[in-house]
């Protein structure tokens, strides 16, 4: 799933992966990622503070508002939103030349974002044949909010922003190619890697002239 091989001209794929909060994104995608060490992950951009021992370029890269909005202007994101009074984006320098290496790339982004490269993809037959989106779900709402409260990290009005942006996300997973249920962690795990094992077989990746030989 890595570096495939360069006498096949394969590209990577870029694994649009979306779910609500607290459903069980990150776990999941550390599943993949050990499956497929080869795998690599978008760093995105955040006008958030840093939390905890989160480091500029590790996690995430951290810019100011003003810094964010040029690279907005300048047309430097494949995708940018704003996510709970804060913006986040995906520079196209962090996707485009993993593909063109054969390199797969991991997008774990929200909604909006997802949408905005759905959007793009439909203008673009390239784009379209690399790209794949993925919908994490919850078993249903009730079993999301007692994981939310679970976690003990944030406060009631948080949760109850968190549920209701849930319910809208929730509403999008008809926009996307596959669905993943997270009710047993490790089912849902065999089934995303699996499934991302299957992708790497899509024809759009292959250049047309790999029998010319």
């Amino acid at each position: 799933m890595a570096k495939l091989s360069s006498e096949l001209n394969k590209k990577g794929g870029i694994l649009v992966i979306s779910g609500p909060s607290g459903v069980g994104k990150s776990t999941l995608v550390g599943r993949l990622r050990e499956r497929f060490p080869g795998i690599e992950f978008s760093i995105s951009c955040t006008t958030r503070p840093p939390r905890g021992t989160e480091k500029h370029g590790v996690e995430y890269y951290f810019l100011s508002a003003e810094e964010f909005e040029q690279r907005r202007v300048n047309g430097e994101f494949l995708e940018y939103a704003g996510v709970f009074a804060k913006r986040y984006g995906t520079l196209k320098s962090e996707v485009f030349g993993r593909i063109e290496r054969g390199v797969d790339c991991i997008l774990d982004i929200d909604v909006q974002g997802a949408m905005q490269i759905k959007e793009k993809c439909a203008a673009d037959p390239e784009l379209a044949a690399v790209t794949d989106f993925i919908f994490i779900g919850p078993p249903s709402l009730t079993e999301l909010e007692r994981r939310l409260r679970d976690r003990k990290t944030d406060a009631e009005e948080q949760i109850l922003l968190r549920l209701e942006t849930a319910k809208k996300e929730l509403s999008f997973f008809p926009e996307y190619d596959y669905l993943i249920i997270n009710d047993d962690l490790e089912k849902a795990a065999a089934e995303l890697i699996c499934l991302v094992s299957s992708l790497s077989l899509r024809v759009g990746r292959y250049d047309r002239g790999i029998f010319d030989r």
